[in-house]
């Protein structure tokens, strides 16, 4: 298997990890993997009232940041162009919405750490 190979069976399989933890706390998963013009959003799930695009983050042992500092302001600017393109596509532009990060680490009781950050990108108004 080549690099982007491994790193995308690593993402398939920490968005997985991703997908049952939210999950288990009252989201309902709707899409993944979520390719348009403006880039890709990971997952795509409704929080009660919100529809929630998540990026997910995996950051291993020998990591120098975290999941959650990983997402630079390049990449924030990315996500927001994927939300806005799909928000124009599916004709849902009045419904609240939010960018979340879930960022997973190896746990030292758990199998993984989680930690779900709401509205962790926020659009400049």
């Amino acid at each position: 298997m080549d690099g982007s190979q491994t790193r995308k069976s690593t993402g398939d399989h920490f968005e997985g990890v991703a997908a049952r933890y939210l999950a288990s706390k009252g989201v309902h998963i709707i899409e993944r993997n979520v390719f348009n013009r403006g880039g890709e959003i990971d997952l795509i799930g409704r929080d009660g009232e919100y529809l929630v695009f998540f990026e997910v983050r995996y950051r291993g042992n020998g990591s120098l940041i975290g999941g959650a500092e990983s997402v630079t302001y390049p990449k924030q600017r990315k996500l927001l162009r994927a939300a806005s393109f799909y928000l124009h596509r599916h004709g849902l532009c009045n419904s609240p919405t939010r960018i979340d990060v879930v960022a997973i680490a190896p746990g030292s009781r758990a199998r993984y750490q989680v930690q779900w950050i709401k509205n962790a990108i926020q659009a400049e108004t």
